[in-house]
């Protein structure tokens, strides 16, 4: 039985919108429901059954003792406030999310990024907070090298690089505003063996 029924497009936004539908709950009853999506109706993932991600965030380590990893500290509007943040962005339509990490790793911080050699389900989409979006995002694991700048950036972004090694990485985790997404990662940083950064993606 199909549990959304009666899909409608409330907003008509050019990167997000607001749907509603009714969700038949586990007894047949149904309820309103209300998601924000940066699909069209028919990619909604509700209707595909799919997790095909539309973003990507960067895990990637820098350095020769690949004892840093690379992040940003971000202003972002819905906080009025700057947050760090693991590079990210989303996929552009023909690009797969392990092109657009390379892409937007170059954007955002002027570095080269090189995929880990790591198993490719470990960076298929996930979904980000299904409470309130159907937003997919894949992880990609690599190296980061170059010299950091911001000379791509465009006027709305508003951003500084970070290359921040364990104590730093440890200072951010209690002290800063963080993104769920990048205290996961910085945990799995703190972990990590610098002669072996992707260890802990052999699962």
């Amino acid at each position: 039985m199909k549990r959304t029924k009666n899909i409608k497009k409330l907003t008509e936004n050019p990167y997000l919108n607001l749907y509603q539908f009714d969700a038949v709950n586990k007894l047949g009853s149904s309820h309103p429901y209300y998601i924000a999506s940066r699909n069209n109706e028919e990619a909604l993932a509700l209707n595909t059954h799919k997790a095909n991600p539309d973003g990507v965030v960067i895990y990637s380590v820098y350095g020769k003792c690949h004892d840093k990893v690379v992040m940003v500290r971000q202003f972002r509007y819905a906080l009025d406030n700057y947050i760090y943040e693991f590079p990210a962005g989303l996929v552009d339509p023909g690009e797969t999310a392990m092109e657009a990490a390379v892409r937007e790793m170059k954007e955002e911080t002027g570095l080269t990024f090189t995929l880990a050699d790591s198993d490719s389900h470990l960076m298929r989409g996930c979904f980000s907070s299904i409470g309130m979006t159907d937003e997919c995002i894949a992880t990609a694991y690599g190296y980061a090298s170059g010299e950091p700048n911001t000379n791509l950036l465009e006027d709305n972004e508003d951003l500084s690089i970070k290359l921040v090694d364990k104590k730093e990485a440890k200072r951010i985790l209690k002290e800063e505003n963080l993104s769920i997404k990048a205290s996961y990662l910085l945990l799995h940083f703190l972990n990590s063996d610098p002669e072996n950064p992707f260890d802990f993606l052999n699962i």
